[in-house]
């Protein structure tokens, strides 16, 4: 499952998966408990496959911070929890992301793309490659 169908719902935790369209919103399966729920178009939603990370140079796309992360991990879950200490988890991201804004991206941020990195590896949705890369190209 590509990065496009991954949502995050604001105000509800963790990561949903669209499951479809109705007439005023969407229906969404949450990837903690596995609960449906119906979501308004009012909410602030993110597609995870829209979501970018500033660095010094450029915006780059999550997936792509995800790749870099499993590379680190070298496929696996992250060596530190995302509920560690703010200099822990910038250390961490420098370590991963050498380039990112410091000033633009906080540790509230970091925490969330641990946390959510560390879920879709649970899920077994952490192919962040070629799925991908059919919809980038399409955008292009």
């Amino acid at each position: 499952m590509s990065l496009n169908k991954i949502l995050s719902i604001g105000g509800k935790p963790g990561l949903f998966k669209l499951l479809t369209q109705t007439r005023n919103g969407f229906v969404a399966e949450s990837l903690l408990d596995g609960k449906k729920i119906t979501v308004s178009m009012r909410s602030n939603v993110s597609v995870l496959s829209e979501i970018a990370i500033y660095t010094l140079e450029e915006e780059l796309p999550l997936r792509e911070v995800f790749l870099k992360i499993q590379v680190k991990e070298k496929g696996g879950k992250t060596s530190i929890p995302h509920k560690s200490e703010k200099i822990q988890l910038e250390e961490y991201f420098f370590e991963v992301l050498p380039n990112y804004d410091e000033d633009r991206v906080y540790a509230s941020d970091i925490k969330k793309v641990i946390q959510w990195y560390n879920l879709l590896h649970e899920k077994g949705l952490a192919d962040f490659t070629e799925k991908d890369e059919e919809s980038s190209s399409e955008e292009e």
